[in-house]
């Protein structure tokens, strides 16, 4: 899908909305227009974006993902693998305290875990949970597990 016919169109209507107005005013719109025009591509993407987001959680067993390619958006619809029953309870089932943390991640480390998130059925929080959980875990039976010598 082509951005460029929308964006193309919002700045076509609004140079014909200053077509009522003066000169000065019509050389405005037209630089409003051709400046706004990268954010105008943003703001439908991240529409589509949120638009794929809600169809993939009406979806049982797919996930829609919008990636932007220059100026074209692409539409990529995907099986999703049905989490498996854990036995093991999550933190905040052990816990019941549910606390805030603010985690920086370089945005391709991010964009791979929204993917991961999206192919298990989850939100992002609830992934990163998961993996805490399971690295603590993990950590867990390296360091109080069973040990060679014994």
């Amino acid at each position: 899908m082509d951005l460029n016919n929308y964006t193309d169109r919002l700045r076509a209507d609004l140079i014909a909305a200053a077509a009522l107005g003066d000169e000065k005013t019509q050389a405005t719109a037209a630089a409003l227009a051709a400046a706004t025009e990268n954010s105008t591509r943003l703001t439908l993407l991240a529409a589509l974006s949120d638009l794929a987001a809600e169809v993939s959680a009406a979806l049982d067993e797919h996930s829609v993902h919008i990636a932007l390619d220059g100026t074209d958006a692409a539409v990529d619809v995907r099986r999703t693998a049905r989490p498996e029953p854990d036995d093991n309870p999550s933190f905040e089932e052990m816990t019941g305290d549910i606390s805030r943390v603010t985690l920086r991640l370089v945005e391709q480390l991010k964009s791979r875990a929204e993917d991961a998130a999206a192919q298990s059925g989850q939100s992002l929080n609830s992934w990163l949970s998961g993996a805490v959980n399971g690295a603590l875990r993990d950590q867990m039976r390296r360091n109080y597990g069973p040990r060679s010598d014994d």
